[in-house]
């Protein structure tokens, strides 16, 4: 099997692993807690239900205490909120892996070109 054949075949057993697992914890979750957005305090119900997603508090997806003690339920947007904040704060290398699956980030090196302002002196 080509190497790139081998590399896909992982990538796509990974995403079908991380969507199970999602749907499981997804699942308690919503049956845990109100379908409310734990941040903006919206609610949730109907087909606007896949909106609500499930944030791990400390940013570790497989920290998934049966308790939900790790869990809270939040909007796409407060969800994508949080994890801008968490990056911000200096704990990007945490967060950063789980957008790097494919092995390829678009934010690369911005910290960089924002700190040096663009690399142009």
């Amino acid at each position: 099997m080509p190497p790139q054949k081998k590399k896909d075949d992982a990538l796509d057993r990974l995403y079908k692993d991380l969507a199970e697992k999602e749907k499981g914890y997804r699942a308690q979750a919503l049956r845990m807690y109100p379908h409310i957005c734990g941040s903006c305090g919206r609610e949730f119900d109907g087909k606007r239900l896949k909106e609500l997603t499930v944030h791990h508090k400390d940013h570790d997806h497989n920290n998934n205490p049966p308790d939900g003690s790790n869990w809270e339920l939040l909007c796409i947007y407060c969800h994508d909120n949080e994890h801008e904040k968490h990056k911000l704060k200096g704990f990007s290398s945490a967060s950063q892996s789980s957008f790097k699956i494919g092995g390829f980030s678009a934010f690369d090196g911005l910290d960089d070109l924002l700190n040096t302002g663009g690399g142009k002196k």
